[in-house]
């Protein structure tokens, strides 16, 4: 029984499952907590949702705002060009394509928060708040639409639940269009604030002349511990969503959150997955429009790739979500252990993609070469290279030769070079 939350959409929801509309808040800015209140509240229409979902709009209270983003759109895709030097062609089906990305128009506002009312009062929130189609277009009500469909679909068993999953309470509409979905905050540090802030210490450390060679063996060793944790966890995460055929399909550093980033305390580290705004359902027979331009360019790359039926482009998503699993496992590798400002997201794809055509071999002797890489090195060494050996498998140019996320939960790396 599918849960509905928020108004009509004519790709999940029928057309007499509309919420009522709720007044918008007045300081939902301001720092003391406030609860949303209604002065003429319209008539609730009785709705079939799950019981443990909250959507009275008076049970939640606001607090201030704790930041904002946005969305990166694949915008084009082309083939490797073809030269003397080059030995990737677009021709070659299944191989990597290059992708072109802008910045999406949907800009997304989180709030702190709680549960005012019910049994779960006092409960702490992270509010994501989505534009609503006035403000953000079509595109805004879908993706809202979207990740509230796939999150009461993961949640739809209570003693099967993952850990490793963001967790939806609630959520509610304004009648300005804008769509509140209500996470319990279990965490506001994600992996890409963990990497930035882990780089700048190495930076300061760097700068102190009497830096004690045994403290940094220890810090060495404890960030290895965490970073392996951390990627355990996510793939955990990702493992549940596969099973129960549903794709992430946004996964980055900004898309796990941690609840703690003290490396000391890796046996308490839960990293969990969030932004299921592109997510996918691909049980078959699964029709390719049930998103519509949410879905679009997973599935022109897979038709690019050479996969043509359904079961061949199901294959090809869960390979695409392993790709991305490898690009975040080499950013967890090298930001961290590297001073700030030497490595980003960005540049290290482009060192993968772009340099080296995913050629994982070349890239260690790159890095061997330069003394800033030294301890990423050091890192994916571990247990007779254990770590490039992963990182290739699941950069496989080839959607079909990459891992599943099982595979990649059990690998050497994973199991064998905890310290």
């Amino acid at each position: 029984m599918e849960m509905l939350l928020l108004k009509q959409f004519h790709y999940f929801l029928s057309s007499s499952s509309k919420l009522p509309f709720f007044k918008s808040p007045t300081d939902a800015t301001s720092n003391s907590l406030s609860p949303f209140r209604s002065p003429n509240p319209p008539r609730r229409r009785l709705l079939t949702v799950r019981a443990s979902l909250i959507t009275n709009s008076d049970s939640f209270e606001v607090g201030r705002l704790i930041g904002s983003y946005g969305f990166m759109n694949v915008t084009s895709y082309s083939g490797f060009q073809s030269g003397e030097d080059v030995e990737y062609s677009s021709g070659d089906l299944g191989q990597l394509r290059v992708q072109d990305v802008g910045e999406g128009s949907v800009k997304i506002r989180l709030y702190e928060g709680r549960v005012s009312q019910g049994s779960r009062k006092g409960t702490p929130l992270i509010f994501k708040v989505y534009p609503g189609k006035r403000a953000g277009g079509l595109e805004a009500d879908m993706m809202a639409a979207n990740e509230l469909n796939a999150h009461a679909f993961l949640q739809s068993s209570s003693k099967d639940i993952c850990s490793n999953l963001a967790l939806l309470v609630g959520g509610f509409e304004t009648n300005t269009g804008e769509q509140w979905l209500a996470f319990r905050d279990d965490g506001k540090y994600s992996a890409a604030d963990y990497g930035k802030i882990m780089s700048e210490r190495i930076s300061k450390k760097i700068e102190q002349v009497s830096w004690n060679p045994y403290e940094q063996e220890q810090l060495i060793k404890r960030r290895r511990n965490f970073v392996i944790r951390m990627f355990q966890g996510i793939m955990r995460g990702l493992v549940y969503m596969h099973n129960r055929n549903r794709l992430h399909q946004s996964l980055g550093p900004s898309s796990v959150v941690l609840n703690t980033i003290v490396e000391k305390d890796a046996a308490y580290l839960i990293p969990r997955l969030r932004d299921l705004a592109f997510s996918v359902d691909v049980r078959y027979p699964f029709p390719e429009d049930s998103l519509g331009q949410l879905a679009e360019g997973l599935w022109r790359r897979a038709t690019v790739a050479g996969a043509y039926t359904p079961m061949e482009k199901r294959a090809f998503g869960i390979a695409d979500d392993i790709y991305e699993a490898g690009l975040l496992f080499a950013y967890l590798a090298f930001v961290p252990f590297c001073e700030a400002g030497v490595v980003d997201s960005l540049s290290l794809q482009r060192l993968l993609e772009s340099t080296f055509r995913l050629d994982l071999e070349a890239m260690r002797e790159y890095c061997l070469a330069d003394d800033r890489f030294v301890e990423a090195v050091k890192f994916l060494d571990l247990n007779d290279r254990a770590g490039w050996q992963l990182l290739q498998a699941m950069l496989n140019s080839d959607f079909r030769q990459r891992p599943l996320a099982e595979a990649v939960l059990n690998h050497q790396f994973l199991t064998r070079a905890m310290i």
